[in-house]
């Protein structure tokens, strides 16, 4: 009998907390314009990659910094909307 833990369904990298680690589970590519998309891409943003939120712009809109390998970019909310991750267990 396995008795594993069910897998929690992914989050949007927006809602993430700031300081998890989190493994990139899909990206709704449908919901990026094509230069957004193209600028993930380029940036390294694929699904298995690892990112972690590093802060929030204090006004709700803004935008969200984040560490994708060695790289910190600053993404939308928006865009960030349609990033889903896993987090990982620390």
């Amino acid at each position: 009998m396995n008795r594993s833990s069910p897998m929690k369904p992914p989050l949007s990298l927006e809602s993430l907390p700031q300081r998890q680690c989190a493994t990139v589970a899909t990206i709704d590519w449908s919901h990026l314009s094509t230069p957004e998309a193209r600028r993930l891409r380029e940036l390294g943003f694929d699904e298995g990659v690892g990112v972690e939120v590093l802060h929030r712009a204090s006004l709700g809109k803004g935008p969200i910094a984040c560490r994708i390998g060695r790289m910190t970019v600053a993404l939308r909310r928006a865009v960030a909307g349609a990033i889903f991750v896993s987090p990982v267990a620390q």
